[in-house]
């Protein structure tokens, strides 16, 4: 018998970039009429600077949501100003941040580049730290956490208590594959997004892939993690789309289908 007193609760979110033609307001409206509890707000968009990062946290905020996390482009190894970003956390009440791991995919990074990017996520995680906000790979081709055992290579190396990683299925593995590719990262994933593409990212319903979503979340569900599951690019990027998904999202997230 499980004991449902150990399973984790999934908080079913979504991505702003998924409604990247949307403003913050619309953004916040079809998230909550499609049911979800909170939102990423990505800084390609929405959240520039101070003003929409107020904007954003108080609109979230006023419809009962939750703002998740604050998805950043800040690429890991560039030393950039991670202040700014810091403070654009601050400003929304992000409690995470989602970095890169560099600009070279795995395959092709010396060891120059794996050493810069593991500096500065070091520098990175303590600055964040400070303000207690938690730091989270994405996990993405092109960057040094576009496989299991590169993305478990760079934790190691980085070696601190306030860096995760995302999860998601890479773009073309079957659902085997990327199944075996969230086990490996599992003790490190600390949220995953969730969508439904095709061997060459053509965009379908999640529930396409119902039985690989269905069997992610018992996965996540039983090992005993809070986290947040949260949509990112729906098909033709229809708001309709969003609650289509949604639905579905809920149903697998309470193990109810």
């Amino acid at each position: 018998m499980i004991d449902l007193t150990t399973l984790a609760d999934l908080t079913p979110g979504i991505c702003s970039v998924t409604l990247r033609s949307h403003g913050i307001d619309e953004v916040v409206r079809i998230s909550s009429n499609a049911g979800l509890a909170g939102i990423e707000w990505g800084t390609d968009v929405h959240v520039s600077d101070a003003e929409s990062a107020a904007h954003a946290k108080g609109a979230t905020e006023a419809a009962g949501l939750m703002v998740l996390s604050l998805g950043s482009y800040y690429r890991c190894g560039a030393f950039g100003d991670f202040d700014r970003v810091l403070d654009l956390a601050t400003a929304l009440g992000a409690p995470r941040i989602r970095v890169w791991a560099g600009e070279q995919g795995s395959a092709g990074a010396g060891q120059e580049h794996w050493d810069a990017v593991v500096k500065d996520t070091q520098r990175i995680a303590d600055l964040a730290a400070a303000r207690g906000v938690a730091i989270a790979f994405e996990y993405h081709g092109n960057t040094l956490t576009d496989s299991p055992a590169t993305t478990l290579e760079l934790l190691n190396r980085v070696n601190h208590a306030n860096v995760g990683t995302y999860w998601q299925p890479a773009v073309g593995l079957s659902d085997q594959q990327a199944l075996e590719s969230l086990h490996e990262v599992l003790p490190h994933v600390v949220g995953v997004h969730c969508f439904s593409w095709g061997p060459v990212a053509e965009r379908f319903p999640l529930r396409n892939r119902k039985l690989l979503w269905q069997t992610v979340t018992d996965v996540l569900r039983g090992n005993g993690k809070d986290l947040d599951i949260m949509l990112e690019f729906v098909e033709d990027d229809l708001p309709d789309n969003v609650i289509n998904d949604a639905s579905f999202l809920h149903t697998i997230t309470l193990g109810e289908d």
